[in-house]
């Protein structure tokens, strides 16, 4: 019998899909041109650079032999203890682990659509402890617009009572910051990025944001959904909680 292909973990995919994004984006090759190279389906491509299926040993061979690099980090020496064992640094709050456990979790991410304004986009978000980095980290998965998927460090400071999202790429920031109640879990807030429009033009762009455990959506919908969708009046509800409570002031100019 054929030996089943393995299977890599899933923060051996992130790495990997993190470092074949970046490999497209500095050679400008489009994602079907890498597949064809990789003898791989353009469907298995998106599907693993997407995060909706981890990489396999034999996959990431072809697109190592396609893009002529290498995509697997060296095994690496036991990570040495955190100088501040389970506590963040002070620039992210200086919370310890078990403070902040309850934020942990994978959510439902759900904000208005940059591109169509009767549609609403959606996501999925883990938020996890990192030990090397001893504090909570965020990643994005089921992105419709994978080469944007946002990963970062998240702060939680005693003094304000809110959660910030920081992603830091190169000094360039997305911020999202939001609350979270305390029995249900849901997260509300404002999130401050770029919207990407033609060619190279980028425009600071802010719009409310929810985050739903993922447990209080029975059969999750991602990436651009439209009134049609069976999901569209639960994640309408609230987004529009966000600024009905408001979690979130958007002023008028």
């Amino acid at each position: 019998m054929p030996t089943p292909d393995k299977q890599l973990s899933a923060e051996q995919s992130r790495q990997i899909a993190d470092t074949i994004r970046e490999e497209i984006a500095r050679r400008r090759i489009s994602r079907q041109s890498l597949a064809e190279l990789a003898k791989l389906s353009l469907s298995t491509l998106e599907k693993v650079l997407g995060g909706r299926r981890p990489f396999t040993l034999a996959t990431t061979v072809r697109l190592e032999h396609a893009l002529g690099v290498s995509l697997r980090k060296p095994p690496e020496a036991p990570v040495a203890a955190a100088v501040n064992g389970e506590v963040a640094p002070d620039g992210l709050g200086a919370y310890s682990r078990r403070a902040v456990a309850w934020i942990e979790g994978t959510y439902v991410t759900v904000r208005p659509s940059f591109g169509d304004k009767d549609a609403i986009f959606a996501y999925r978000t883990e938020i996890s402890w990192d030990a090397a980095a001893s504090s909570l980290v965020f990643h994005e998965s089921e992105r419709q617009d994978a080469a944007f998927t946002q990963f970062g460090e998240v702060a939680v400071p005693n003094q304000s009572g809110h959660i910030y999202l920081v992603t830091n790429r190169h000094g360039q920031h997305c911020l999202i910051t939001v609350a979270r109640l305390a029995i249900s879990g849901e997260m509300y807030g404002i999130i401050t990025t770029l919207l990407a429009g033609r060619g190279s033009l980028l425009t600071p762009i802010a719009a409310p944001i929810a985050y739903l455990p993922i447990k209080m959506v029975a059969d999750p919908t991602f990436g651009r959904v439209s009134v049609d969708d069976p999901n569209y009046a639960q994640y309408r509800q609230h987004l529009r909680r966000t600024t009905d409570e408001p979690f979130a002031l958007f002023l008028p100019g």
